[in-house]
């Protein structure tokens, strides 16, 4: 889809109305000081084929006298483009009561939605995951599951494949009505192995808990 429009800064004295400056405007090497504007908007991109781009070229055309009858055109096309690589995506979470030991689980089955948001713009990556999980069934002395778990995720990776990330994960109990947060910061180094396959990156990370009562 794309869409014209062309501002004249400037008119030749022989412009002597609004038509015959309308045809010149139409004529690229005219005589004529003229500002197009063309915007461009693009669906369906990438391999996913679920990506948008927007583009506006802005393509100022200024004439130089050479003499009576040469011009020099200069046109020059100045692209501005933004574009959207955003992937949802939604599911059910299903919590298992697998822990080994009482202080590793809530000793429940659970369930409930669960969703994320994935933008990547250059070599940065933003992520927001959240779910909530109601229990029903399980260890009837253990108390109840009713919480929201949320997680933003941003990581920025350089030219040299390595990786900088910062995450919160947060998780606030209905029931005891009280946040607990985790911040974690990360640097991880993508290598190759002789075989051209990527091996299993190196990862430092410092974790940060803490709760917060309401």
């Amino acid at each position: 889809m794309t869409f014209v429009v062309a501002s004249a800064l400037a008119a030749s004295a022989q412009a002597e109305s609004n038509e015959e400056l309308a045809i010149q405007l139409s004529n690229p090497v005219a005589a004529l000081i003229s500002v197009p504007f063309q915007f461009n908007y693009d669906q369906d991109i990438g391999s996913a084929r679920n990506g948008t781009r927007n583009r506006l070229n802005i393509q100022p055309v200024v004439p130089f006298d050479l003499n009576a009858e040469w011009n020099v055109i200069s046109r020059t096309i100045v692209p501005v483009v933004w574009q959207d690589n955003i992937f949802p995506g939604a599911g059910p979470v299903f919590p298992l009561p697998t822990g080994s030991n009482n202080l590793l689980t809530a000793d429940k089955w659970g369930a409930g939605p669960t969703g994320v948001v994935i933008r990547q713009q250059g070599p940065w990556t933003v992520r927001a995951l959240a779910n909530h999980i109601w229990s029903f069934a399980g260890n009837s002395s253990r108390a109840d599951v009713n919480a929201t778990f949320l997680q933003p995720f941003v990581t920025y990776t350089a030219r040299t494949a390595t990786t900088f990330s910062l995450q919160a994960e947060s998780t606030y109990d209905w029931n005891g009505r009280q946040w607990a947060v985790t911040a974690d910061k990360a640097v991880g180094k993508l290598s190759i192995a002789a075989n051209r396959s990527p091996s299993c990156p190196s990862r430092f990370s410092h974790r940060q808990p803490f709760s917060i009562k309401s």
